[in-house]
């Protein structure tokens, strides 16, 4: 059996802010005492998260989340990607590695699943299964001798949502990265209908106590010191940490127009174009002669590609391409 005299803390987090709730994990991670466990419950609004070595362009809509006022946030640990909305409950365990215990710490979630009569199985790939379909999945962290282990409990997430937001758009991208693996999935719902996020919070703090054979102690917001806290958010919330610096990626566009063909090529890396070609099979080919460098250094959105067009000198040309790349799913 497992030990019982480690010590254990919950914290829930009310705010539904990613940048906010990525910081708080990394919070604890820090200054959860050696030998406890801490349990951190948190929701997301509209989000998806990516793994730390994954492309997001290569994993989600970026254009599509963009244009619906979602989120795009990328986590300290690896796995694949995951959407968040009001109907997942997400959770943390963050420990050290003398306390690091995974079979424990799933056990928490299958408990307190059994208490409200879903039958649930831990799967080799470290999912949480119901009748055979992933209700939870999860991934791993460790800094030192301090771990995490978090994971997503799915209770009424729109699937649709879900499906729309973590289907890439079929641009010709070759990435570099970690891909995710689509699994089939289910709601909780599903197998206990009246279930809420309040009665799985409820219960997964009586399992967390029941499995560790201890009264948790109730984290508050003033545990959190503020500057920390605001070192951290501005990290994760920053371009350069969500977009990936260190996972470049090459990626084109073509369009045909009644002048002849264009095509954009670029290197992309950390969210920025650090090269870029033109082509063109127009009989005034000079017009787009070394356009390339037009794009170099500018933002990998739409909005940046077309402003940068301006720059192109035959109106025609210039007028068809800034509508072409204005109008690109990216």
């Amino acid at each position: 059996m497992y030990a019982n005299n480690i010590k254990t803390a919950v914290y829930i987090e009310p705010l539904t802010d990613p940048f906010h709730n990525l910081a708080a994990e990394r919070y604890l991670l820090e200054h959860t005492p050696a030998g406890s466990v801490t349990l951190y419950l948190w929701q997301n609004k509209n989000t998806v998260v990516i793994g730390r070595n994954q492309n997001p362009w290569a994993e989600c809509n970026m254009a599509l989340l963009r244009k619906d006022g979602g989120h795009l946030v990328r986590r300290l640990s690896g796995g694949g990607a995951v959407y968040h909305d009001s109907g997942n409950l997400n959770f943390t365990f963050l420990t050290n590695t003398h306390t690091y215990n995974l079979s424990r710490q799933l056990s928490v979630i299958t408990t307190a699943l059994a208490a409200l009569g879903i039958k649930a199985e831990k799967s080799g790939r470290n999912d949480i299964l119901v009748d055979g379909r992933k209700v939870s999945g999860n991934a791993f962290y460790t800094a030192g001798c301090k771990k995490y282990h978090h994971g997503t409990l799915l209770i009424d997430v729109k699937t649709d949502v879900m499906a729309k937001y973590l289907t890439v758009s079929p641009l010709k991208l070759q990435a570099k990265g970690v891909s995710s693996v689509k699994s089939r999935v289910m709601n909780l719902k599903e197998a206990c209908p009246a279930l809420t996020a309040d009665m799985l919070r409820t219960e997964l703090v009586k399992a967390f106590g029941a499995v560790y054979g201890t009264t948790p102690k109730q984290l508050g917001a003033d545990f959190f010191d503020a500057e920390e806290m605001a070192r951290y958010e501005a990290e994760f919330r920053s371009d350069a940490y969500r977009l990936g610096k260190r996972l470049p990626f090459s990626w084109q566009t073509e369009a045909r127009f009644s002048w002849g063909s264009f095509t954009l090529a670029c290197q992309v890396d950390g969210g920025v174009i650090t090269d870029a070609a033109v082509y063109t099979d127009a009989m005034d080919w000079q017009a787009l002669a070394g356009a390339g460098k037009l794009f170099c250094g500018k933002p990998f959105t739409p909005q940046a590609l077309a402003l940068a067009a301006e720059g192109l000198a035959c109106a025609e040309l210039k007028n068809d391409i800034i509508n072409h790349l204005a109008n690109l799913a990216i």
